[in-house]
């Protein structure tokens, strides 16, 4: 049997009860360890499960799911994922695999940030299409998730974004040599998410455009959410680009038309009451 089993969002203790008999059963346990982090590391989880973990990297889930799937054939294996296991389309490849094996498995859901976003105080029946911001370099700096949020708000809906993270990335000149040097883990924080949007606008106004998005758009920050630290921030997109939120992961909204519940909700967090006075800065239902 293959058991996906989602761990939750913040330490060791977020496993529900039904996933951690599972894990104890099982011959061998993976962690997966790149669309996400916990707070804590593999050795508090080693820990509290009672189970050494193997840590299966992207180019292992990716590259080589059939040898972890021929041990699923003869064994109990735990393929443990931050979140729910459904986060990541990675994981729906697995289950594809193991069918096509003829492997049974059995999936453990838990909280994602999907659904944990509602800590804000925003409706989770009020978002639009999720969007995944991704870090830009000197020679590629992708614009299409910008047109989705616009989407979003046209639409009244809020945008929930991803914002990237890299771990076990490799230099250009490193991966065209062949090199297995990777980089330092990054991840991707508010700040950069805000000054990439801001970026977009100032973009957009220069080819003759008038964004959705502005500077004055009311936006959330979120940090570490369901960890004992989480952190949240209410605020202007301008705001954003400054609001200090600590440590990863971070994930940023930028909302839509708002009920007056979701904007009293928001104001708990805000960065300073006034971004909230300005009736330019915000649509309410």
């Amino acid at each position: 049997m293959l058991y996906l089993v989602g761990l939750g969002l913040g330490d060791a203790e977020d496993i529900t009860v039904k996933g951690l008999e599972a894990v104890r059963r099982c011959r061998r346990v993976y962690l997966e360890a790149y669309t996400s982090v916990l707070a804590v590391g593999k050795e508090a989880l080693e820990e509290f499960y009672g189970k050494e973990l193997i840590l299966a990297d992207r180019e292992m889930v990716e590259q080589e799911a059939d040898s972890l799937l021929k041990e699923a054939d003869v064994c109990d294996v735990a393929f443990l994922v931050v979140g729910d296991p459904f986060g990541a389309t990675t994981h729906s490849d697995l289950v594809l695999r193991a069918v096509k094996l003829g492997i049974p498995y059995k999936v453990i859901h838990n909280a994602s940030i999907m659904n944990a976003v509602g800590c804000c105080g925003l409706q989770l029946y009020n978002f639009g299409e999720t969007v995944s911001i991704v870090f830009w370099t000197d020679t590629w700096k992708p614009e299409s998730f910008f047109d989705k949020i616009e989407k979003n708000r046209r639409n009244g809906m809020h945008t929930l974004c991803l914002l990237d993270i890299k771990v076990k990335e490799q230099s250009l000149e490193n991966l065209m040599k062949g090199r297995k040097i990777y980089e330092p883990p990054r991840y991707m924080s508010v700040n950069q998410a805000a000054e990439q949007l801001l970026a977009i606008i100032q973009n957009r106004r220069l080819q003759g455009e008038k964004p959705e998005i502005t500077e004055n758009t009311i936006c959330v920050g979120l940090a570490r959410v369901g960890a004992l630290d989480e952190k949240i921030a209410s605020g202007t997109l301008q705001q954003m680009s400054t609001v200090e939120l600590g440590a990863p992961l971070h994930s940023l909204i930028v909302t839509g038309t708002m009920h007056p519940l979701e904007l009293e909700m928001l104001k708990l967090f805000s960065v300073d009451s006034s971004s909230f006075e300005n009736s330019a800065c915000q649509r309410t239902a």
